[in-house]
Formats: structure tokens, sequence, C-alpha cells
């Protein structure tokens, strides 16, 4: 076991101390979003109050480790949960600490407090690879070093080494046989929006295509990526933004920190070949997500659709084949594991969604949302655990800077399980939409207070939500076999909806 450097920056959260089989390690920090209050954009970020500093901490593990924790205030031990509750850790509370055994490498939470507070750990399995100076590598050393931009060229890979604090964001363009590797952070938080003109902050009706934002990881036609270990902090927009990739791999990759308008997870447009797999990620909007393209904000969309699809001599109109597994998820607004809402492609399919868990939600957990045109088909959610909070944080939107958020539903659940295909006046294509066909939920495993919810919706006659199974959907550990009529929706336009089998 070792523990990786940790460098100083502008955050300073002192809410706990650690100590890793007897040695006191330090604690790296992030701002994060405190409640669900999302709205259009007012020319600025969200107010610094409906965030909270937290604290995180990263090392590597190769076997057991003894791990004690020391928060700083006091707490209910009946109340102290470890998630996800699928790792079987069993804490033990005796005088203000928490002792408990890590048997392997695992990224988990631990919360005395609720959601608020908690402690994130970042438990890597040991690297099968190493560093090897050479000309197309780009190497960072533990240390603190302020990039900037950093493209990335067709054979080219990006080393950040555990203990490197990198300031700045990733671009690569028609570039193959790359990698980001490492286990140190790359840090998003000196991105900062451009306007483009001013709009009125009170109950404003634009989106955010008044101002230019960057991903903190960008990557456009590009074939053969790999992204393994590295922590990225504070995204100005979505952490890693692949479109038109093919044969890419995310692996043991730590999200954590977004709290700013529209910092999604892994949103990707019209890939082939996506294998995503042991990832945490604690996004303030949606966590993972497979779309078509979205250029629902420029001057002629369908036009740069056009444009996106036929690149290079070649067509980039599918999204097909992506498995996404063994993912930690904590979604603070947004949607956790997701199919849409921008699906301009003409087929997404061969997608499946496996051993995953849910710790934190606030909206939809499991969902395909085809608010475009594409035939959406061969989609399976499989073996997914959910934890519901007592009193889940009811999703706001805010209107003005005035406004404050406040819980008006203690018994408020967001759905379950969703398959719609819809119009949105803003950013649907305005002439074709869409199907849904061969959506499987399997082994769906739900715990808290609040009973699951399910939506099925089509759109008309020749735009349906069909052959939809739920299969061994179990909640606080009994089998479903009915749920009540205001628990399930299921319009018009959907056939062959099979529910509870088992």
């Amino acid at each position: 076991m070792h523990v990786y450097p940790v460098q100083p920056c502008e955050l300073i959260c002192k809410d706990y101390r650690v100590r890793i089989n007897g040695a006191e390690i330090p604690l790296d920090s992030a701002r994060v979003s405190a409640m669900p209050f999302n709205r259009r954009w007012p020319g600025h970020q969200r107010q610094i109050e409906q965030t909270e500093l937290c604290n995180f901490l990263s090392f590597c593990v190769d076997g057991p480790v003894e791990i004690e924790v020391i928060p700083n205030k006091p707490f209910d031990p009946d109340r102290l949960e470890i998630r996800p509750a699928s790792l079987g850790i069993r804490p033990v509370c005796a005088d203000g600490v928490i002792r408990f055994v890590l048997p392997s490498a695992a990224y988990f939470t631990l919360e005395p407090w609720g959601r608020h507070g908690a402690l994130h750990f970042f438990a890597d399995p040991p690297a099968d690879y190493c560093y090897i100076p050479d000309q197309k590598t780009y190497y960072f050393a533990p240390g603190i070093h302020d990039a900037g931009l950093i493209e990335l060229k067709s054979g080219e890979t990006l080393f950040i080494d555990e203990g490197a604090l990198v300031y700045g964001r990733i671009l690569a363009e028609d570039a193959d046989d790359i990698a980001i590797l490492g286990r140190g952070i790359l840090d998003n938080s000196r991105e900062k929006e451009v306007i483009l003109f001013e709009v009125n902050a009170e109950n404003n009706d634009a989106d955010v295509g008044n101002a230019s934002r960057t991903h903190a990881v960008e990557l456009r036609y590009c074939d053969r990526v790999k992204i393994e270990g590295i922590t990225i902090r504070d995204s100005l927009c979505y952490n890693i933004k692949p479109s038109g990739c093919r044969n890419l791999e995310i692996s043991h990759v730590k999200l954590i920190g977004n709290w700013r308008f529209n910092s999604d997870g892994i949103d990707m447009h019209n890939c082939e070949g996506v294998h995503i797999h042991d990832c945490f990620l604690r996004t303030f909007d949606d966590s993972i997500c497979i779309k078509g393209f979205d250029f629902f904000f420029a001057e002629d969309p369908a036009q740069a659709t056009y444009d996106a699809i036929h690149h290079d001599g070649e067509v980039f109109d599918t999204f097909r084949n992506a498995l996404v597994e063994r993912c930690t998820v904590w979604n603070d607004w947004g949607i956790c594991l997701e199919i849409g809402a921008e699906t301009r492609a003409e087929e997404i399919c061969d997608i499946v969604f496996r051993d995953c868990d849910i710790i934190h939600t606030t909206s939809l957990v499991l969902d395909c949302f085809n608010a475009d045109y594409a035939h959406v088909h061969d989609v399976l959610y499989e073996n997914i655990r959910v934890e519901y909070d007592d009193i889940i944080p009811q999703p706001k939107i805010q209107t003005s800077d005035a406004d404050k958020y406040v819980q008006t539903d203690p018994d408020y659940a967001p759905q379950l399980l969703s398959a719609r295909v819809s119009y949105n006046a803003e950013y649907s294509d305005k002439s074709r939409r869409g199907i849904n066909r061969g959506i499987t939920f399997k082994d769906i495993y739900l715990t808290g207070r609040q009973l699951p919810r399910l939506r099925f919706d089509g759109y008309d006659a020749e735009h349906m939500t069909s052959d939809i199974r739920v299969v061994n959907l179990v909640y606080n550990g009994v089998p479903v076999k009915s749920l009540p009529p205001e628990r399930i929706r299921i319009n018009e336009f959907c056939a062959n909806i099979e529910l509870f089998k088992e």
C-alpha cells in the first residue's frame, strides 16, 4: 500500500483525520454541489452557497488495509453509512473513531452525516504500466503544473504521475493510438466561460448558448484511445466528451468536484466500441450518457449534424457496441445511466450497463430518453444496485439569484426506470422522431424507503416504445410482483411492456 502525495490547492477542507495501517495520511479537497438547484444560464456560475467542500484521499492497495477515520464533529454511529453497500464493509465505532478493514481496491464513500460532508476513498489497484521516457510522451511529475491546453496527436501518451496536479484541459482530434494515463489529478478549475452576449439573469428562458465553454477531456474522431487511472476535479462542463470515437476504453477514472452547470461525467456522441469500467463518478449533471450528436445551438442544426456525421470521408451516424460495468455513481442533479436526450443518430444499439452501484441520486436513475430520431434497440441494464436516501433532495429550478432551495416533498422519489420517445421544442430535431425497441431492465435492486417508480412513453403510433422487459426488480430484498398504479406510467404509444418477470 502507498499513498499518493497531495499538492496544496485553493480548497481546504478539514472534516477528517485518516490513518491507514497506523500511519496518518494527507487528504485532498474538492468543491461539490450541496443541493439539486439548477437554472437556465444566468451569465454567471452557481452561487457558492449552493456548494460545499468535501475531502477525498487517493492511494494504491494490493491487499487488505486497516483504516481509522476520525470525523471533526460528532456523529450518530447508527446512521453511519459506507457506500456502496455491496462492498459489505462493516465499520466499528468507538470513542469517536471509525475503524474498518478494506479488503482490496475499491472506490467508496464514508458518510457519518448523510450525503453532506462525505469522505471519498479512491483506493486504486496497482497500475500495470509505468512511465517510460520517450518523445511521444508528455510527462507530468509530482508537483503543480499550469499546463493550459494539452493537444494530443496520433501515437502520443499523456502521463500524469501520482502526486501531480495539472491545471488544464486535454483535446485530441483525428488522433489514433493515444493514451491518458497515471494516478495524478487533472484540475479544470481555472477554465472559465467566455460570455458571447449578455442575457437577462432573472427569469431567463435562454440556455447556455450565450457562453462558450470547454470540456476537461474532449476527443473528436479518435480511434484506439485508453484513459486510465486519473482523477478529474472541477470540470467546467463535461469531464470527458468523446465524439465520433472508436475503440475507446476508460477505466479506474475518478470524477469529483463537479458543481458547475452542465458538469456531466462521461457523455459520448456517435461512438463505436466503448468500454467504461471500474470508475467513480460524482457529477452535478448527468453521469454516463450514450448520445447522438447535439447541435441544437448551431445556427443551422441540421447542417451542423450532417457535417459532423460526414467527417473526412467516413460516416458517423450510429452509436454501437458500448459496455459500462463496475462503476459507482453519485449524481447530484441529473440522470445516472442514460441514453439521450440527444439522439441524432440513425441507430443507437448494442448498449449494456452492467454491475454498477448508484449510491446517491436526485433524478432519473436508468433512462432511455430518445428526444431526436434514433432507432434505439438492443439495450440492457443488468445487475444495477440503487440506494435511495430516506429523504431524497428534490431537483428544483432556480429562476433568480434571490431564489433559495427548499425541499417541499419529504416523500419525493425519482423515477427508477424509464424509456421515452419525446420531443423538446428547444433542442429536438423538428422533422424526425425515433423509436425505442428491445430494452431490458434485469436484476435491478433498489433499497430505501420509497417504492420504485416506472415510466414508459411513446410519441405517436409510428414512433413507439415497445418490447420492454423488466425482469427481477427487487425492492428491499423482495422481488416486486406489482406496484400501485400511481407508481407506473405507460402511455398509449407503448406496446409489449412486460413487467415484473422472473
